[in-house]
């Protein structure tokens, strides 16, 4: 599939509305997704991850800190825990995203840079890496059902 550019406009209304509009092209949409995907990290928001992740039992994220399972288990020991109790402040901005879609499986792939404070001193943490994101469309939407994230190559 081709990659496309979304419009600015389009990006805007991805960071004011998690969820991206049913009827536009399935790049767009999983793109918005992802826009709103950064924002609930941005925001460490577990009630936000609801609007982007499958409530399927199946879902999980891997990660260097550990491999959840279920949304709730994303939601306390990443949204929460990790995001929330580990820095006051994060910025995850994802670049160079690739979209693979199919009819009601799509895969996402993107670098990221994520830029942060440790709540503990403040001291500022930026870290880069790589991220894989599995969604499958439930209902007519476009829902999360697992990423996997890690550093860049040493």
């Amino acid at each position: 599939m081709a990659r496309s550019q979304i419009s600015r406009r389009q990006l805007a209304l991805a960071l004011a509305a998690p969820i991206a509009v049913s009827g536009q092209s399935a790049e767009t949409e999983l793109r918005l997704l992802v826009a709103a995907y950064a924002r609930s990290i941005d925001a460490a928001d577990p009630k936000l991850a609801l609007e982007i992740w499958s409530g399927a039992p199946d879902v999980s994220f891997i990660h260097p800190q550990g491999h959840e399972h279920g949304l709730a288990q994303i939601q306390q020991n990443l949204y929460t825990r990790l995001m929330g109790q580990m820095f006051s402040e994060r910025k995850l901005t994802p670049k160079q995203i690739a979209v693979h879609a199919y009819s009601d499986t799509a895969w996402v792939e993107f670098y990221w840079d994520f830029a942060a404070k440790l709540r503990a001193d403040g001291s500022p943490v930026e870290t880069h890496g790589r991220e894989t994101q599995i969604y499958r469309k439930e209902q007519g939407r476009w829902r999360l059902v697992h990423v996997h994230y890690s550093g860049m190559p040493v």
